[in-house]
């Protein structure tokens, strides 16, 4: 609704009912991409350190300490995640600025497509353009390493 009285109120009442259903449309399209994009970056980076995560801390820096564990395979389990999350951020150092950009602000920081786009000073096609890209760039960089998330 706010959309559609910010973007369109000059518009005759008549066109009210489907630019509202467009832009409802796109909405609703706009999240279920988010959330597929984000199932497959960010969910399966939180795996690596458990559930018990807190959100307060930066991932990639910190890793949860499992009690249960064996502690013989435990080093050997620290290493693998760390040399992981080191491959991930050299994979991402990688890119080019405005995919980079664009990737850190979508996923990381988890701005919509809009709030990046006035960050970036670019429109929101771009955006989009530049984190599709960027992910693909991510995963076959990924896949060349063998790594599966």
């Amino acid at each position: 609704m706010l959309k559609l009285s910010e973007k369109y109120s000059a518009r005759p009442a008549n066109e009210f009912p489907m630019l509202f259903q467009r832009i409802l449309q796109n909405a609703i399209r706009d999240f279920f991409r988010r959330q597929k994009v984000r199932s497959a970056w960010v969910t399966p980076l939180g795996n690596l350190f458990g559930p018990d995560q807190e959100d307060d801390s930066d991932p990639l820096e910190s890793m949860e300490i499992d009690s249960e564990s064996k502690l013989a395979s435990r080093p050997a389990e620290q290493l693998e995640q760390k040399q992981v999350l080191d491959f991930i951020e050299k994979a991402i150092e990688t890119l080019p600025a405005r995919q980079r950009e664009a990737f850190m602000l979508r996923y990381w920081e988890e701005l919509d497509v809009a709030e990046a786009a006035k960050v970036m000073g670019c429109s929101e096609g771009s955006v989009k353009t530049h984190c599709s890209r960027a992910t693909h760039a991510l995963a076959t960089l990924l896949k060349k390493q063998g790594i599966e998330l």
